[in-house]
């Protein structure tokens, strides 16, 4: 099966995850005291996906590791490979807390794509302090992303915190 297959199941994908992540944290939230809830750990929560026109970069500062995600067509097999890379192993994303950001439409003109301003299929990295740290022209996958992120010095801190308490 050739990656062209997974482009419109995967941009589908992308449209509908991000309104069961707001269900499942709606869910989370149901019945319980507040203040009382168990935060989920890495291994319980989804990989969140979000499209462009819906987000603003600064929803995200200091909270999560955007991930952006263009491509002038959902149809591009670029997007399609980024997508299947970034699905694979959810686990390593969000456990450095990374959400991933889609915009295939050029002509929406999101904020997204204002700011960061790509030209054609593009994966850009957005580090908690909102700045950006890796821009590629290619599919990486999330192995090399999470060796990108475990080099930032935000990220070492959060690894020398987590050592520090369970030690």
């Amino acid at each position: 099966m050739s990656l062209r297959n997974f482009a419109i199941p995967l941009a589908m994908l992308a449209v509908m995850l991000p309104m069961a992540g707001l269900a499942q944290s709606a869910a989370l939230g149901d019945g319980a005291a507040p203040g009382t809830e168990a935060e989920p750990t890495a291994a319980e929560r989804t990989l969140e996906i979000y499209d462009a026109t819906s987000v603003s970069l600064d929803d995200f500062k200091w909270t999560n590791r955007p991930i952006v995600v263009f491509a002038d067509s959902a149809a591009d097999p670029r997007f399609a490979e980024q997508m299947q890379l970034l699905t694979s192993r959810p686990f390593d994303l969000i456990e450095r807390d990374v959400v991933v950001i889609t915009d295939t439409d050029p002509d929406a003109r999101s904020d997204v794509r204002q700011k960061l301003r790509p030209r054609g299929f593009q994966v850009t990295l957005i580090g908690k302090d909102g700045e950006v740290e890796l821009r590629k022209p290619s599919p990486w996958s999330a192995r090399e992303l999470s060796r990108s992120i475990d080099k930032m010095p935000l990220r070492q801190q959060e690894i020398r915190e987590r050592k520090a308490g369970a030690g």
